[in-house]
Order: C-alpha cells, then sequence, then structure tokens
C-alpha cells in the first residue's frame, strides 16, 4: 500500500449492509416514547395547585372531615365522665357548705330539733290512733263522736284564725331602722317557725293563715293587703325550746335578718296571745266529701 492511495471504505452497496441498520431494528422493536413533557405536566400542576392554598384552608382540610380513633372516643367519654363527677361533687360541696361551717354546738342542736319534730308527730299520730280506739270501745259512740267534733273544730279555728288562741310561745321583734328588711325575708320567718311546729302566728295585728301572702308595698310590707310597719313583731304560739332554736341556726332567719343590718329579738313567754281573727270564708267550688 503506498501513501499516495487511501484505502476505500466499504459503502452500502457495495457490502450489502447499513452501518445505521442496528439502531433503526431496535428503535422499531422498543415501544414508542411517551413525551416528557405530557407525562410530568399533571405532575407538576398538582404541587403548584397545593401551594397556592392558603394557610386556612390547609388547616380546614385537615380537621374536615375529622378523624377518630377508638383509642380517641374512648378517651374523650373519660374525659366527659371525670368533668360530669367533679361538676356534681361542686355542687354537693356547696349545697352542704352551710353545715360544714356550723359549730358542733349548733349541729347537736339542729340534731335535737329533727328529733323533736320526730317526736311531735309520732305523739299526734298516737293521738290520732288513741281517738279510733275509744270511737270503737265507747258505749255511746255517738256522743263521743260529737265530743270529738266539737274539739276538732276547735282545734280548727285556731288553724284557720278565726278563734283566738292562748298558750306557751315566743315573740319575735324586728327592727328595721335602715328600710332593708324585704317582704320575703318576713315570708322565711312564718316557714321557719311553721315548720317548728308554731300553732297560731300574728303579726302587727295580722292573723297569719294558710293563704296569708306578703308584698312590698313602698317603705312598708303588706299582710294580706295589710300594711305594715317597724318593728314587726310575731306572737308566736307553740314550744318555745322548738321555736326559738329554729330562728336561730346557722344561715337562718336571725343571721340573714342580722346581715340587713335589722336588729333581731327573741323572748320566750308561757303565755301568749293571739288574739287577731279572720271571718271564716266559705269556699266558692270545694265542698265536704263526707256523706
Amino acid at each position: 500500500m503506498s501513501e499516495g492511495h487511501e484505502t476505500p471504505r466499504p459503502t452500502a452497496g457495495a457490502g450489502g449492509v447499513d452501518d445505521d441498520e442496528p439502531t433503526t431494528r431496535l428503535r422499531r422493536e422498543l415501544p414508542q416514547e411517551v413525551s416528557v413533557t405530557a407525562a410530568e405536566g399533571p405532575g407538576r400542576a398538582a404541587p403548584d395547585e397545593k401551594n397556592r392554598l392558603t394557610g386556612r384552608q390547609r388547616l380546614a382540610q385537615g380537621l374536615w372531615p375529622p378523624r377518630f380513633t377508638r383509642a380517641q372516643l374512648i378517651v374523650a367519654v373519660l374525659l366527659f365522665g371525670l368533668g360530669f363527677g367533679l361538676a356534681v361533687q361542686v355542687a354537693s360541696n356547696n349545697d352542704d357548705s352551710a353545715l360544714r361551717g356550723a359549730r358542733q354546738e349548733d349541729l347537736v342542736r339542729i340534731l335535737d330539733e329533727l328529733d323533736d319534730r320526730t317526736q311531735r308527730l309520732e305523739e299526734e299520730k298516737q293521738g290520732l290512733e288513741d281517738q279510733r280506739t275509744e270511737l270503737e270501745n265507747s258505749s255511746d259512740q255517738a256522743e263521743e263522736a260529737r265530743k270529738q267534733t266539737v274539739e276538732k273544730e276547735r282545734q280548727l279555728g285556731v288553724l284557720a284564725g278565726t278563734v283566738a288562741a292562748q298558750g306557751p310561745g315566743i315573740t319575735l321583734t324586728i327592727n328595721d331602722t335602715k328600710g332593708t328588711v324585704e317582704a320575703d325575708m318576713l315570708l322565711d320567718a312564718i316557714q321557719e317557725l311553721r315548720a317548728a311546729g308554731a300553732e297560731a302566728i300574728q303579726v302587727n295585728g295580722v292573723r297569719v293563715v294558710a293563704s296569708t301572702y306578703l308584698t312590698d308595698s313602698g317603705k312598708g310590707i303588706s299582710v294580706d293587703g295589710n300594711k305594715i310597719t317597724q318593728p314587726f313583731r310575731f306572737k308566736v304560739i307553740g314550744n318555745p325550746q322548738d321555736l326559738e332554736p329554729a330562728l336561730n341556726i346557722p344561715g337562718g332567719v336571725v343571721q340573714t335578718l342580722e346581715k340587713e343590718q335589722a336588729t333581731v329579738t327573741v323572748e320566750r313567754a308561757d303565755k301568749i296571745v293571739v288574739d287577731a281573727l279572720r271571718a271564716a270564708k266559705r269556699p266558692d267550688y270545694a265542698r265536704s266529701s263526707s256523706q
């Protein structure tokens, strides 16, 4: 081979084989390529759309709809039960706070008062049973029934305020120089006296009966429409040993009135006269059911 001659390179026509033929055959055998732009387009759109959401919108998507597990539900129920129990305990402690703050002698006096009320009810029960026995064993049942009817009429007359009454009891005097005592405070005193066994009550010349009502009237108080002014004086017939302690219990009538800067005095007496009367009123609709 001489330097002046260039060795000829085989051509397609000469050698019968094209250098690009293997590459062309490989492209025919492989699947068609997917456009990179088309494949990546949706994938990039979602992050862009997510990035466009505000913080409030992302927070809302995270909170709703709520996703609870069983453990979270159990914890929520236990916390609710614990809170409800604490609320009940606090309410119970508030109701008992007045008695918890009382002195030992005050608690003993309250228990004695409850025992006295129980004994009084037992005595009334025994009296009714004795009356029934007398009616069953009396030789003259008609006469015995008449006597008991008269006695019962007297008792009902005292309760209804149609007859005067006298007996042991107390006098409750309330001086209200500041004008702070209201009708509901006097009503509380009446209710407390009734609960302690008062059988007849008179307030400044007005007989207190079952239908008695009290209202505030200007600078005074009205009892059944009759205006009364201070000092308010209660005449009460009953057992003094039950009536006076009932007014002096911790947080009771006397302490409530004294907080309003009123002066309260309670005096026991062997004889209290309740002479204010109420006219007997015939009921408009109620009639006796006895034949």
